[in-house]
This record gives structure tokens, C-alpha cells and sequence, in this order.
């Protein structure tokens, strides 16, 4: 049976933030959430093989480079 959930005082910048995450992955609000929420609850674990595939779409060759893609990451948030 599913419940329905509210959450107040949402800040506008996080709307904004979650707006554009939507469009980016064609989905509603309500969608982006509910899939944001089963992700946190219970990740999908990748296979050595899926993890590998990964690593090599992002182009990753030494761990130096990882370690600067994260980086870039933090800090433009």
C-alpha cells in the first residue's frame, strides 16, 4: 500500500536543484524523489564487470585522475 509523504520548508535553491535533475533524467518531482529515496534506501551494487565498464566511460587511467574528478566534483557544489 503506498503512503504518501510531505515535506515542508523545502529551501528554493534545493527545488531548483531537484527541477533540473528531473528534466535531466525525464522524470517528474515526484518521480526524481521516489528514485533518490529507493537509491539512498538500497543502492544498486554493481558487478566487477559494470564497475570496470564505468571506470573506462569515464576515462580513468591512474588514481590521480580519480582523485581530481572528485575533487572537481565537491567543490563545484
Amino acid at each position: 500500500m503506498a503512503v504518501t509523504l510531505t515535506i515542508k520548508r523545502v529551501p528554493e535553491e534545493l527545488v531548483r536543484k531537484l527541477r533540473r535533475r528531473a528534466a535531466r533524467h525525464h522524470r517528474s518531482i515526484q518521480g526524481e524523489l521516489l528514485t533518490l529515496l529507493e537509491d539512498a534506501i538500497s543502492p544498486r551494487e554493481l558487478s566487477i564487470g559494470e564497475l570496470h565498464s564505468e571506470i573506462q566511460a569515464l576515462g580513468l587511467r591512474t588514481p590521480a585522475e580519480s582523485v581530481r574528478m572528485i575533487r572537481e566534483d565537491r567543490d563545484a557544489r
